[in-house]
C-alpha cells in the first residue's frame, strides 16, 4: 500500500548554514562544511527559512518511507559533524607480542607493526578530513584516537584499521589479538562499546 505523503522536519542551529540545491547538501557550521548528493532517492528536500528542512516523499511504499528517516538521520549527523565533530577510540588488544602503531608525520598513513610477531608492516590510509592520533601514554596506554566531520569517514576509517589486524588460520576465540573500537560518538560525549 503506497502512502500518499510522508514527510519529516529538521531543526538547523543558528551556527549552522544549510544550503539546498535540489537534493544537493551543504552543511557549513564552526568546523568546517560538509557536501552530500542525496539524488539517488525519491525525495524533494526544501528549506523553510534559516530553521528548518523539510524532508517529503509522495506515494512511496514501505521500502521508500524508510528512506525517509534516514535522510534526517544523515543530515543530522552532519549538522553534529560541523557543529561537534566525531571521535571514535581504538584500543590496541594483544596477548604476547606488543602490536605497534605508528601514524606517518603527515597523517596520512598508521602502520602497524609487530601483529601477533609477524614482521609484515601493514599500512592504512587515512582518507581526507580524518585525523589519527596516538594517545600519550599518560593518558590511556595503547590507544589509537581517530577524529573528523564526516561520521561515514571516521568510521570507515576505523573500520580499516580493524580489518588490518585480523587473525587469519587460527582459532579466534583463543587469537583474541587485534585492534578495536573501545568508545565512539559526538567529541565530548563519547559512549563505550
Amino acid at each position: 500500500m503506497k502512502v500518499i505523503l510522508s514527510s519529516t522536519t529538521v531543526k538547523i542551529p543558528r551556527n549552522v548554514t544549510v544550503v539546498t540545491k535540489g537534493r544537493h547538501l551543504t552543511v557549513t557550521g564552526p568546523r568546517g562544511t560538509l557536501k552530500r548528493d542525496f539524488g539517488h532517492l525519491q525525495v524533494s528536500i526544501r528549506q523553510l527559512g534559516k530553521s528548518t528542512i523539510v524532508v517529503d516523499m509522495w506515494y512511496g511504499n514501505r521500502k521508500q518511507l524508510a528512506c525517509v528517516r534516514s535522510l534526517q538521520s544523515h543530515i543530522q549527523n552532519m549538522i553534529t559533524g560541523v557543529t561537534v565533530g566525531y571521535q571514535y577510540l581504538m584500543r590496541f588488544a594483544y596477548a604476547h607480542f606488543p602490536i605497534n602503531v605508528a601514524v606517518s608525520s603527515d597523517g596520512k598513513w598508521v602502520e602497524i607493526r609487530n601483529f601477533l610477531g609477524e614482521r609484515r608492516v601493514r599500512k592504512v590510509r587515512v582518507p581526507e578530513g580524518v585525523t589519527a592520533v596516538r594517545s600519550p601514554n599518560t593518558v590511556q596506554k595503547d590507544q589509537l584516537e581517530l577524529t573528523g566531520n564526516d561520521i561515514e569517514a571516521v568510521g570507515r576509517t576505523s573500520s580499516l584499521v580493524h580489518q588490518a589486524c585480523l587473525v587469519k588460520n587460527k582459532d579466534i576465540r583463543k587469537f583474541l589479538d587485534g585492534i578495536y573500537v573501545s568508545h565512539k560518538g559526538p567529541i565530548g560525549n563519547l559512549s563505550a562499546i
